[in-house]
C-alpha cells in the first residue's frame, strides 16, 4: 500500500538501541471488553525505530532472535534486536538493478520488497515487486545475500505478475499471496504490466497456480485462522475497502466467500487503509485499518483500535505471542499483548 509521497531519505536516523528509553505515540481504543483480555489498557506504543520511507513486511525470525522488515524504495531489508536497534539485513530485496528503474518517472518507486514470510523449511520467502515474483533466499538466514530461487513469477495464464504484496503458507506446504499493482512503475496503467486484474493465488507444492479471486481491486494483506480453514484477505481500496474471508476445503482449495467486514466509511476518516494482517492463537484477527491497528474477532466484530497516527502497513507477533510489531510509513513500532 503506498503511503503519502516523501522525498527518501538520504541519511536514516534509525532509533531503538540497547538501554535506550522509547518514545511513545498513539493510544488505545476499547470498543468490546475482549479487546482488554487481548491488550492491557496501560500498554504502550513504543517507536523502536524510526527513520524510514516506507516499511513492510515485519516478520520474527525465530533461529536468529531478530524482527526483519521490507523497507520497499531502497530495496533493502532491515534487522532489529533490543541489543543492536534497526542494522542492515539485505541490499537488493525486491530488484537487482539501479532504483529508480530506468523509464521510471514518478517520485516514488517501490521495487523492493514487501511482504516476508518462512517456508516451511525456514528459509526467508519474498514478494518482491521489482522482479515480480515470490522467490526463496538461498543463502542462510544468518548470512543473507541477495540470491534467490524463483516459486513463481507467472499466473495460471502464463502472463507475468503485477507486484507479488503479501503471502502466507498453508499446512499442506501451499503458498497462498496476493497480485495487486503496487510496485510496477506506471501502477495499474503500467505500460508492461500483462496482467490486467489484480489476483489472489495459490501456489501448490507441485507448482500449479489457481487463481483465487480477480474481482478485489487492490488484494493486500493475507492470514489464514489457525484451524486453516479460513483465509482471510485485505482489499486496499478506497471505495471497497473489505476483508474478505474464504471458506477452505481441507486440501486448501476454495469452496465459498463472504466479506468478513467493510470500512469503507472509516476511509479518510484517519491515516489507513486494510492493508497487512495477522491471526493469533485464539482466531482474533490484527489487522492494519483507518487509524492504526483493528483488532476484530474471527467473525469480523470489531474489539477496539491500536492508534497509530501513522499509516499502519502491516503487523508481526514475537514467537510467544506477547508482543505486537507493527510497521507504520517511517515508524517501527512495539505493543505488548497479554
Amino acid at each position: 500500500m503506498k503511503p503519502t509521497i516523501r522525498a527518501l531519505c538520504a541519511l536514516l536516523t534509525i532509533a531503538g538501541c540497547s538501554g535506550e528509553t522509547y518514545k511513545t505515540i498513539g493510544s488505545l481504543e476499547s470498543h468490546d471488553p475482549q479487546f482488554g483480555k487481548l491488550v492491557s489498557p496501560d500498554a504502550k506504543i513504543e517507536i523502536i525505530a524510526e527513520g524510514f520511507s516506507w516499511i513492510e513486511g515485519p516478520l520474527w525470525l525465530p533461529t536468529e532472535d531478530c524482527l526483519v522488515f521490507s523497507n520497499i524504495p531502497p530495496n533493502k531489508l532491515w534487522k532489529w534486536t533490543e541489543k543492536e536497534g534497526a542494522v542492515d539485513y539485505l541490499e537488493k530485496s525486491g530488484f537487482l538493478g539501479k532504483v529508480p528503474r530506468p523509464g521510471f518517472k514518478g517520485a516514488f518507486d517501490e521495487a523492493g520488497s514487501n511482504g516476508l514470510l518462512l517456508s516451511p523449511e525456514n528459509k526467508l520467502v519474498l514478494c518482491q515487486h521489482g522482479l515480480r515474483q515470490v522467490a526463496l533466499m538461498t543463502t542462510p538466514l544468518n548470512d543473507p545475500k541477495p540470491e534467490y530461487k524463483t516459486l513463481t513469477d507467472r499466473n495460471h495464464e502464463g502472463k507475468k505478475y503485477n507486484s507479488p504484496n503479501d503471502g502466507c503458507y498453508h499446512k499442506d506446504g501451499s503458498l497462498f499471496f496476493t497480485d495487486p499493482p503496487y510496485g510496477l512503475p506506471g501502477g495499474a496503467d503500467d505500460e508492461t504490466r500483462e496482467t490486467d486484474y489484480s489476483g489472489v493465488y495459490r501456489l501448490s507444492k507441485d507448482g500449479k497456480v489457481t487463481l483465487i479471486d480477480d474481482q478485489l481491486e487492490r488484494p493486500n494483506g493475507i492470514a489464514l485462522s489457525p484451524d486453516q480453514k479460513t483465509l482471510y484477505v485485505a482489499n486496499s481500496h478506497g471505495t471497497n475497502a473489505i476483508w474478505m474471508a474464504y471458506e477452505l476445503n481441507d486440501d486448501g482449495t476454495v469452496k465459498g466467500k463472504r466479506v468478513l467486514k467493510d470500512v469503507t466509511k472509516h476511509v479518510g476518516t484517519r491515516k489507513g487503509m486494510p492493508d497487512g494482517l495477522k491471526i493469533d492463537d485464539e482466531g482474533y484477527i490484527f489487522a492494519t485499518a483507518p487509524g492504526g491497528v483493528w483488532v476484530l474477532d474471527p467473525e469480523g466484530k470489531h474489539l477496539g483500535t491500536i492508534v497509530t497516527k501513522e499509516f499502519a502497513s502491516n503487523v508481526a507477533f514475537s514467537p510467544d505471542k506477547k508482543t505486537l510489531y507493527i510497521t507504520a510509513d517511517m515508524l517501527l513500532l512495539r505493543v505488548k499483548l497479554r
